[in-house]
């Protein structure tokens, strides 16, 4: 299989980056993508090959609707920059970036607050704090935020232990903030136990941390819980695959974190996929050959030398 390495600026620092980086692999039924981030290591990154694998020899199953709601994604940025990109979105969901190294919950609130004036009363917003807060702090933390109408909070805690408590603590509180589990399901190595442990309300599937299109739907239905699609922070080749899993979905009662090529400053693609009234229609993705998001010659070596033990335990089965 050909595979090259890829290159985008991100417009906004996010998840500590400012460039992200991956591999682009075409196989008999088109492109896709390997991107696990820098700091993931084996066998995790086994499993976001194996959706690599997916979608460049196998294809998607068929979807049930054309088009896909999203949400924007609001980095932790100033109240004002936050303003700006909810209000051009076109999108009525905001998913906001807290808990931020080196901010303080004031901007927190500043920025949700932001993001509630740009969206009106009526749209939603979610937060996410991946698993950043103890069980007390987000608690504290959720119930001032609930008066901005949260839709859910996103991994507001690390364990699965917390997220329960932290649950269970909000109904007796009566603040009405669902949790929506992430890291809990795709880094756990044990998903189900937030369903034993009722630690969520929400599951959040990314399709190249969980394996593929495939296995998120057969996790979908052993969960049981409602689903938001979301993405790995990939070039439209990667987000293709979220779309094909909120396409494929039975219910899609949520819109998907699914817009996030927005937030690079260009793409590998001159036809992104990006949100149209808040939505992205169910497409292929094609790979402009002679754009300017390659990485060059030394970043595709590296990435081959980091995937090659990964095909090489593949090929052995």
């Amino acid at each position: 299989m050909e595979a090259v390495a890829y290159r985008l600026g991100l417009r906004n620092r996010f998840r500590g980056i400012t460039e992200r980086q991956g591999l682009l692999v075409r196989g008999a039924v088109g492109w896709a993508e390997w991107s696990p981030f820098a700091e993931y290591t084996r066998p995790e990154i086994d499993a976001w090959w194996q959706a690599t694998l997916e979608a460049a020899e196998i294809g998607f199953p068929a979807p049930v609707r054309d088009r896909v709601p999203v949400n924007v994604t609001v980095p932790a940025v100033a109240p004002e920059v936050a303003h700006s990109i909810v209000s051009v979105s076109g999108c009525r969901t905001a998913k906001v970036k807290v808990a931020e190294p080196g901010q303080a919950f004031g901007d927190d609130l500043a920025r949700v607050e932001a993001v509630r004036d740009a969206l009106g009363p009526d749209g939603r917003i979610r937060v996410d704090a991946n698993g950043a807060w103890d069980v007390d702090t987000a608690l504290a933390h959720l119930s001032r935020l609930s008066r901005f109408g949260l839709e859910y909070a996103e991994q507001p805690c690390a364990a699965v232990s917390e997220l329960a408590t932290l649950r269970r603590r909000l109904a007796r509180g009566g603040i009405d903030v669902l949790i929506a589990a992430d890291e809990s399901i795709r880094r756990s190595g044990d998903p189900e136990r937030v369903v034993a442990e009722q630690a969520a309300d929400i599951a959040v599937l990314k399709v190249q941390p969980l394996g593929g299109v495939r296995r998120c739907l057969e996790l979908a239905e052993r969960l049981g819980l409602p689903v938001v699609v979301s993405s790995a922070l990939e070039s439209s080749v990667g987000l293709a695959a979220g779309v094909a899993l909120a396409a494929a979905l039975p219910e899609l009662p949520y819109a998907c974190g699914l817009n996030t090529a927005t937030m690079f400053t260009g793409d590998v693609t001159s036809d992104p996929l990006v949100a149209i009234n808040g939505e992205i229609g169910v497409r292929p993705v094609v790979v402009d050959e002679n754009g300017d998001w390659r990485a060059g010659p030394a970043a595709t070596a590296a990435w081959q030398a980091r995937l090659a033990p990964v095909r090489a335990t593949e090929e052995d089965r």
